[in-house]
């Protein structure tokens, strides 16, 4: 087990009300992207999230009348999961360059993970096998070249991609007011991409050609 492993183990339990300032606004916010940031998802599209954590996301999407699926390869994190969730969706113990769902799913998430991937164009390709509509996931801009994750994503297939950038802080609780001024500056073009070059994150969804 690396220090990470056991670091994440030592935290699983109440992992997303430690991570996030507010854990409803962030994760909310992230479901609404993964729902509708390139093709659109409906209710009843199951989503299988990739280094799941302790299934707090889950929640959040779950409550958008989707059908989750969660995967993390720490038994503690699994075990968090299974409890937060209470049999309202299924959470197993996977590595994420391994795993593969039951059935296809109609998207994949991975967020605050992508640098896990031990190849990342491959990781894409074995996601695009079983994933029918879109995958979603955040990368920080600062620590890879856009341009670099977009050639792979066309490689494995996944040629149509949407970009967002994502401005709700994580360590930071917004008044409301706020809040709302983070989001409508997610579309704000030139100056949304200068804050980028400082702090924060893309989401990306990369789907398949129609």
């Amino acid at each position: 087990m690396t220090e990470k492993s056991r670091q994440y183990a030592r935290q699983a339990k109440e992992w997303t009300e430690r991570s996030y300032a507010d854990a409803t606004a962030y994760l909310g916010h992230r479901a609404e992207l993964v729902v509708s940031l390139g093709p659109r998802l409906e209710p009843g599209d199951e989503v299988l999230d990739l280094a799941c954590g302790d299934g707090g996301f889950g929640e959040a999407l779950l409550a958008r009348g989707l059908r989750y699926r969660g995967v993390d390869a720490t038994p503690e994190m699994v075990a968090q999961a299974r409890s937060r969730l209470r049999g309202r969706a299924p959470v197993e113990l996977g590595d994420l360059d391994d795993y593969e769902p039951p059935v296809p799913v109609a998207a994949t998430t991975l967020f605050r993970a992508l640098y896990y991937a031990r190849e990342r164009r491959a990781f894409f390709r074995r996601v695009a096998e079983y994933t029918e509509r879109k995958l979603v996931f955040d990368v920080n801009p600062r620590q890879y070249r856009i341009d670099y994750v977009l050639a792979d994503l066309r490689e494995a297939g996944l040629s149509r991609v949407e970009l967002r950038p994502f401005f709700v802080p994580q360590t930071v609780a917004l008044p409301r007011p706020v809040l709302a001024a983070a989001v409508a500056l997610e579309r704000s073009g030139p100056l949304a991409r200068l804050a980028l070059r400082f702090r924060f994150t893309y989401v990306v969804a990369a789907s398949r050609e129609a």
